[in-house]
């Protein structure tokens, strides 16, 4: 998109702001008589803010990019965002944006650099970052600007978010609309201080209170913001003070607020006090006021009724399915060229890492004590002297404040690798993985190419907090690809593979497998299919699918199996959990006619169950006997080793179960 300079008070072309300004309030007018119609249901009012949208859309290059939130329609129409496919888009008919699959502001429109919200309060400013991080790292000069509400500065992502952009200096303007009511509850309930503006201070970021119902002040103060931060300075704090004088959205009403607060309110009206101020000034008259108020509102009921007249939305449920995952490249047909050499688990993860960085600028680490000191596992050491601390960075203390910011850096095109320290933190981002990366690309086509890599599972004496395997939480998410490499091998090729997938990828590794295990891994890089299940032993008995450790645990039992009882136990390694592969499964029992499912993870609600119910939906007419699971206790992983070997793992529950499974 062509750049443009920002365009400064003293150029200002008032007969264009006023029509920017006056687009949204023809708007709010025509939704708040569809209402009162039953034409529509649902609104989720802006009117007497306009100013704040209008204002810093106007103020920003058409490069910059802007977050909005509910209360931001201005930014849109500012944008130039056509009036038709807007209005489908509000109304859930064919033809709007999102195919009906998001309403409202809940999309993206990457033309025109509008990223739109989630409904968790504060998400998308840990995106801003990303966008920012991305403009500095390509050592360019657009900036982000990201909305809130007051209400929103109360959520972790408002100050992990500040905290980020403090102290990697990005160029970030965050705009909290202080409109004093969250839902129904005063901000004054809500908030210790009267100025939100405040919290800049603590994170040694320049704030400034704003008029927000000055379209005129609101333009200056993010001008002045935007020098600031495209300097290179680091992220400026902007709260705009305004009024919610609708309700929450229109059904909620407004009976909570005190009638004398929204007379107070409605006499600082943004479009009275434009007017008045332009009118004063000469620059338009009433006359020319009146007609672009007709002129937009003629346009606006075009819009609105030819939206109206549109059909809702119609699908297939296979289109649907075809839109959740963004269509990954295919994988070279020919295998790695060249030689192979014995390397640990651990060793073969960091080496796919540094060849795909090698490969390819795009892609960048972040994470907690990667850089120096190499993370808790080492998994990255001497990364930080090879690809230098713009590619290898340190995070705070922030899990989603860092899988936020791997968005935004994804909608800019780059491959962040976000290290989760332990998998368990990975609670903390729990939000940005499972609303954010997942459902992107199914709500507004945008790829997600961001890679979280996941140290997880027990066995090695870390307690509760350290050892947990949470793979079939993230299973349960469309959108996410899950993987749990079990040999050295397919670490560094599935990984490889997750690193150029424009689709959100969760890479466990296991830590106990980290230097115990080793294996031939090639040389040269190479990439292995997501969703392709490994043979690891072939068996016509009995058939055992998992993944991960449990992997180590099935050979073994089926070298037992063979050695002992002369019985052929076959070993399917799933390697990836969504998607799973069916098809391998299936050939496999169509041999053994029994089927094991084995998994680290606690039994209730472990991906076995998914997988076991499958079976039996689809294949049942292939079981000899009922499919047989085998998962740790329903119990938080213990510290005593002991306790965890002997009573909480699933390791010493395989045997006595594949022998029942076998002698039904």
């Amino acid at each position: 998109m062509p750049t443009a300079p920002a365009r400064e008070q003293a150029d200002l072309d008032v007969h264009a702001l006023a029509k920017a300004l006056l687009l949204p309030r023809a708007i709010e007018e025509k939704m708040l008589r569809l209402i009162r119609q039953g034409r529509i249901s649902k609104w989720f009012s802006s009117y007497g803010q306009e100013a704040i949208s209008v204002g810093a859309a106007w103020a920003l290059r058409s490069d910059d990019y802007l977050l909005p939130m509910h209360r931001n329609l201005g930014v849109w129409t500012t944008r130039g965002v056509p009036l038709r496919p807007l209005f489908c888009q509000l109304m859930g008919k064919e033809g709007g944006f999102t195919k009906g699959r998001d309403r409202t502001f809940h999309f993206g429109l990457p033309d025109r650099h509008i990223i739109g919200m989630i409904s968790h309060m504060a998400a998308m400013l840990p995106v801003a970052c990303g966008l920012g991080q991305a403009a500095q790292y390509r050592d360019d000069d657009f900036i982000a600007l990201a909305f809130t509400g007051e209400g929103g500065s109360r959520e972790g992502d408002f100050h992990e978010a500040l905290n980020l952009a403090a102290v990697w200096e990005l160029p970030v303007v965050f705009v909290v609309e202080n409109n004093g009511y969250g839902l129904s509850t005063p901000a004054g309930e809500a908030l210790p201080v009267d100025d939100v503006a405040e919290a800049g201070a603590g994170y040694g970021i320049p704030s400034d209170t704003v008029d927000g119902n000055d379209v005129f002040a609101v333009i200056e103060n993010v001008q002045k913001a935007a020098r600031y931060v495209r300097s290179g300075r680091g992220p400026a704090l902007l709260e705009m003070k305004t009024f919610r004088v609708r309700g929450h959205e229109e059904a909620s009403g407004t009976a909570y607020v005190p009638d004398e607060m929204i007379d107070a309110w409605k006499e600082k009206d943004p479009i009275d006090r434009f007017a008045k101020r332009v009118q004063q000034e000469g620059g338009l008259d009433t006359a020319a006021l009146d007609a672009i108020r007709d002129e937009l509102a003629t346009q606006v009921d075009k819009a609105a009724e030819y939206a109206l007249s549109q059909p809702s939305v119609q699908s297939t449920p296979q289109a649907e399915r075809n839109d959740v995952y963004a269509t990954a490249p295919p994988l070279p047909e020919d295998g790695p060229e060249g030689g192979s050499s014995e390397q640990r688990f651990i060793d073969a993860i960091s080496d796919g890492l540094r060849q795909a960085m090698d490969a390819d600028e795009d892609v960048l680490l972040m994470g907690q004590d990667i850089a120096e000191y190499g993370g808790v596992f080492k998994v990255t050491e001497g990364f930080l002297d090879r690809f230098g601390p713009q590619r290898v960075r340190n995070t705070p203390i922030i899990e989603s404040g860092a899988i936020g910011a791997a968005l935004g850096l994804a909608i800019e095109g780059l491959k962040p690798v976000v290290e989760m320290q332990y998998a368990d933190f990975i609670t903390c981002g729990f939000n940005q993985i499972v609303n954010n990366l997942a459902k992107t690309h199914y709500r507004w086509g945008q790829p997600v190419g961001v890679t979280i890599r996941a140290p997880f599972g027990g066995g090695v004496g870390a307690g509760p907090f350290h050892s947990q395997s949470m793979e079939a939480w993230f299973a349960h998410v469309p959108g996410l690809k899950v993987v749990v490499p079990s040999t050295p091998r397919d670490a560094k090729g599935l990984l490889m593979t997750a690193l150029d997938d424009p689709n959100p990828t969760l890479f466990f590794e296991h830590k106990k497998l980290y230097r115990s295990l080793k294996g031939d891994v090639p040389d040269a890089p190479y990439k292995l299919p997501l969703g392709e299940a490994r043979v690891a032993r072939g068996g016509t008995d009995a058939t055992i699918v998992t993944y991960g450790l449990g992997v180590q645990w099935a050979l073994e039992e089926a070298r037992h199996q063979a050695e002992e009882n002369g019985v052929s136990v076959a070993v399917i390694d799933l390697r990836t959990l969504l998607p799973w592969d069916r098809a391998t499964v299936r050939r496999s029992l169509v041999q053994t006619h029994r089927l094991l499912v084995l998994h680290e993870a606690t039994r209730t609600g472990g991906f076995g169950a998914e997988l076991a119910a499958s079976v039996a939906e689809e294949f049942f007419t292939l079981l000899d006997a009922p499919p047989t699971r085998v998962a740790a206790e329903d119990l938080p992983v213990p510290f005593s080793r002991s306790l965890e070997k002997d009573i909480f793992s699933a390791q010493n529950k395989l045997r006595p179960a594949l022998e029942q499974l076998l002698a039904f």
